[in-house]
């Protein structure tokens, strides 16, 4: 009987020698089970502990680029905003080259003048530091006041029925004001320089804005200072709600030498 060959004339082994002399194969789905079995898991704490640094690391970014929370210490954004208010501000808008527009509010820092020395200090304890740095505890040394006029505004107060102009165009702003308070106490005439805003409080008779800083400091906010536009109040959870920049009271506004 001839025996059989394998490929290029070498002996093919048959029957039981083939079973002892071929090396064994693992399927794909062994191997992959295998390098399971291999593979060593992280002790719980470590485990822990790298998701906390994800997660504080994914919290700084957030803060950085996209949301930031803030408290309102005063009555001066009344009937929007109450004392103790919590809201968030989202940055989004003004990527790009975008900037504030009428009628948006907006946080910005400190451009010098306009709060106390007591009121630019942040949270003391090392605890609320770090939850500042994460933005899960509201910061210090900010401002929250709504845009009236964006640079080459001429602002103007008052008409003859005491409301205030903007390039010509009176103000409705009714909607917004502290009830029964009035556009201003004080008169103003005052074109905004470019790159600048001019800001008010909607409690006028209980905020110091730019009127109040005008003599000293200008009175008004380089566009660089502002952190974003208030978009939700978000603590109390009884006063939680979606905010409006009210368009309408600025639709009919000219262009800047328009």
């Amino acid at each position: 009987m001839t025996t059989p060959t394998g490929g290029d004339g070498e002996v093919a082994a048959s029957g039981d020698d083939a079973r002892r002399t071929l090396p064994s194969v693992r399927t794909r789905a062994e191997s992959r089970k295998a390098g399971h079995k291999e593979r060593k898991q992280l002790p719980l704490w470590q485990e822990t502990l790298l998701l906390l640094v994800i997660a504080l690391g994914l919290a700084i970014l957030i803060k950085a680029f996209f949301v930031q929370a803030f408290y309102i210490p005063s009555p001066s954004m009344e009937p929007q905003f109450v004392k103790n208010d919590r809201i968030l501000v989202q940055k989004v808008s003004y990527w790009g080259g975008g900037s504030p527009q009428r009628g948006d509010i907006i946080v910005f820092k400190d451009p010098g003048g306009w709060l106390r020395a007591q009121d630019t200090q942040g949270p003391k304890s090392g605890v609320k530091k770090v939850m500042e740095t994460i933005g899960l505890y509201p910061a210090g040394g900010h401002l929250v006041k709504r845009v009236i006029g964006v640079g080459g505004d001429h602002v103007i107060c008052c008409d003859t029925q005491g409301r205030v102009t903007v390039n010509g165009q009176a103000l409705d702003e009714e909607s917004y004001l502290y009830p029964g308070d009035f556009p201003s106490g004080d008169t103003f005439k005052y074109t905004v320089p470019p790159g600048k805003l001019w800001l008010m409080g909607d409690h006028r008779s209980a905020s110091a804005d730019s009127r109040a800083h005008l003599a000293a400091v200008d009175g008004t906010v380089p566009v660089d200072r502002v952190v974003g536009r208030a978009f939700v109040i978000s603590w109390p959870l009884s006063r939680w709600s979606w905010l409006s920049d009210y368009p309408d009271t600025f639709d009919g506004v000219r262009p800047p030498g328009g």
